[in-house]
């Protein structure tokens, strides 16, 4: 087996002049990922080059995977990914897998742009303040979810209202009312993440929802999942296309 040539090409335009230490220890295994990653899977589907790498990126975070997310980065940031887009990836993921899991990726990221030239720290993305981060938070969810946020503030018992509260202030409150990517991106981004991150199949079911209402169809969820497939691996993809049929059934 050879490494195709529009394999070849996908992996130069992402690492220009990579020189891959795995070709010389495992060619076998780097032949084998190499066509499929970089050239059958990339064959799927619409997402334009950033999206893609967006969204594996944040996969990768959702796989707690720092080395691979390292060296994706830097293809991302070669593509036209920029700074703050990539800052506003992984204070995306935050919320999602707690910053235990994101602030190794924090320092990654740091590092890689430092080394780049980037001047830290970035321009201020948030819109919120203390006394209105609720408030727009709720709207901002209302807009994604509808009627839903009012029912399970109802539903709530007294002693978990704070659980909601939190989601409202700060999920959404403090993240989604960012700048750097709209919320169409942030709803990918979350989707990408929960898949990645396993476990979370309520929370995936209610994000694929809340896709779309946002505007990203079944199409775009598929196309998401192919392209973190080689990342993430078959059973958290079996999981997502699973969550996605019982969601919008074929």
């Amino acid at each position: 087996m050879k490494i195709s040539e529009t394999a070849n090409k996908n992996h130069e335009e992402l690492f220009p002049d990579h020189k891959s230490t795995l070709k010389i220890t495992d060619p076998e295994l780097v032949e084998i990922f190499d066509n499929f990653a970089f050239d059958e899977v990339i064959q799927h589907g619409d997402l334009d080059i950033k999206t893609r790498l967006m969204v594996i990126l944040g996969a990768l975070i959702g796989s707690q995977t720092l080395s691979e997310y390292k060296v994706m980065l830097k293809g991302a940031l070669n593509v036209g990914v920029t700074p703050i887009e990539v800052k506003e990836i992984v204070y995306q993921s935050v919320p999602y897998v707690g910053i235990a899991k994101a602030y190794d990726f924090i320092n990654a990221t740091n590092e890689i742009l430092e080394s780049r030239g980037v001047k830290l720290p970035l321009d201020g993305q948030s819109t919120t303040t203390p006394e209105n981060r609720h408030e727009k938070g709720l709207e901002v969810q209302k807009s994604i979810f509808g009627e839903i946020i009012d029912k399970m503030y109802e539903s709530s018992p007294e002693n978990q209202i704070h659980i909601q509260k939190y989601l409202s202030a700060n999920c959404f409150g403090d993240y989604y009312t960012r700048t750097g990517l709209d919320v169409k991106t942030r709803e990918l981004l979350t989707f990408c993440i929960l898949l990645a991150l396993g476990g979370c199949e309520p929370q995936l079911k209610g994000h694929i929802v809340g896709n779309l209402m946002v505007g990203n169809d079944k199409k775009v969820l598929l196309d998401a999942v192919t392209q973190t497939l080689p990342y993430v691996g078959y059973p958290r993809t079996l999981n997502a296309i699973a969550c996605l049929n019982e969601i919008i059934p074929e």
